[in-house]
């Protein structure tokens, strides 16, 4: 993850316009699952990287899928408060207490059995966190149960770093 340090975070970004365009990349994967991609009314503009929120509500949203039950559904909610905030809710099988900090590590996974046939190198949400904090920002775990999860990424709603 060395090298985010060095990528310009200047680009003026509609949070819901970007969560269009990760929809439409992930459309084929959700299909395949047969899981509905929801967006909400609502939209927050920020100041970053594109190239780097992309890929951290990507893999937000990647991982709503793969986690998700078959016929169930991801959506992302955007909203303001002090922040902005891009709430990713999925409908699978929730994440324990123990586990909600310890899905930000690196190569942590909760279901190691699972992880081998799900593919991916255990990096996913450790990057979100890490664009997060890149972006004066967190992501967290905002609620879970067995009926599903809600992930928040949350930023400012202007930078300066």
């Amino acid at each position: 993850m060395t090298g985010l340090q060095t990528v310009e975070r200047s680009d003026t970004i509609s949070l819901a316009a970007l969560t269009e365009e990760v929809f439409c990349d992930l459309d084929p994967v959700a299909d395949k699952h047969q899981i509905r991609l929801i967006q909400t009314e609502g939209d927050c503009t920020v100041t970053g990287s594109y190239i780097l929120l992309y890929r951290a509500v990507y893999n937000l949203v990647e991982n709503a899928i793969k986690y998700n039950r078959p016929s169930g559904s991801v959506t992302v909610n955007i909203h303001s408060a002090e922040s902005a905030v891009l709430e990713v809710t999925d409908t699978g099988i929730g994440i324990s207490l123990e586990n909600q900090e310890k899905i930000f590590d690196p190569f942590y996974r909760v279901d190691k059995s699972r992880s081998r046939a799900m593919g991916g190198a255990g990096l996913g949400l450790a990057l979100v966190s890490e664009i997060a904090r890149q972006h004066n920002g967190q992501v967290k775990v905002t609620q879970s149960s067995e009926k599903g999860s809600t992930i928040a990424l949350i930023l400012p709603k202007s930078t300066d770093y």
